[in-house]
């Protein structure tokens, strides 16, 4: 898990029914910002048992060949992934969702950006007992722009501001494959398949990761938003942008290469 508190400073703004996070990178605490995400980075990728497992047939020096020949190669690749991974993280320790599964697992090339909604939250409803959602797009950029952020916008509003069913689709089919939670597989099939998603029961999150300060790009985003969805704007800023994600990818290598 990410530990965002330990390295980053927290500034919180209403911007109407809305909501802005900007989470701020400390530069004294950059290499605990470094190290607490390279810890994170690999289980996107790679199940726990898998690279277990990898451990304990192949040994040390295998597995962490492995863990290598996943990562990205690409800057840009590595930023994406990046600014999604921080997404994920985000959604299961503070906004009261959680994302069911770490789509990174099943990219179909390691140098390929995946396809479809970035992250979708999930979280069963007590007093309904159906799923709620959040929608999510991750940018990652070292100059974020307004551009950017209207290309998040024509990526929520999709499928009328709705989950894409081919999303739930995957999801689903994964959750089943993998036979960790099987209700949860039945709440997303009656959700697709027998009740339909409601909009009052989805909310949108534009999740950026830039070298630039995102408070006033998320604020006009929202401000500019006329539909009827919430919208939480959340903004990590690193100064370094570039050089923190190289140096996060060189920590991974270097820890699964430690004897």
């Amino acid at each position: 898990m990410v530990q965002f508190n330990d390295w980053c400073d927290m500034a919180d703004q209403r911007v109407g029914n809305h909501h802005v996070r900007v989470m701020t990178g400390r530069p004294a605490h950059s290499a605990t910002g470094v190290q607490v995400t390279a810890t994170a980075v690999p289980v996107h990728y790679a199940a726990e048992e898998r690279i277990a497992g990898a451990l304990a047939r192949l040994g040390k020096p295998a597995a962490a060949k492995m863990i290598t020949y996943l990562l990205p190669e690409t800057q840009q690749i590595r930023s994406g992934d990046l600014g999604e991974i921080y997404a994920t993280e985000w959604i299961d320790a503070h906004s009261g969702y959680r994302a069911p599964i770490k789509r990174l697992r099943w990219k179909d090339h390691r140098n390929m950006a995946m396809r479809g909604d970035d992250v979708i939250g999930m979280i069963l409803d007590p007093a309904t007992q159906r799923l709620r959602f959040l929608k999510t797009e991750a940018k990652s950029r070292i100059d974020l722009r307004a551009q950017t952020l209207q290309e998040a916008r024509e990526g929520l509003d999709k499928d009328g501001g709705l989950p894409s069913s081919h999303a739930l689709s995957f999801i689903s089919a994964r959750l089943m494959e993998l036979g960790t939670d099987v209700p949860l597989v039945d709440a997303i099939d009656e959700a697709l398949y027998r009740h339909g998603i409601p909009p009052e029961t989805v909310k949108h999150l534009l999740f950026t990761f830039s070298g630039n300060s995102p408070q006033a790009l998320l604020t006009q985003a929202l401000q500019a938003y006329p539909g009827p969805i919430g919208q939480w704007g959340v903004g990590l800023h690193v100064a370094g942008h570039a050089a923190f994600i190289g140096a996060v990818y060189a920590q991974v290598i270097a820890d699964a290469n430690q004897p």
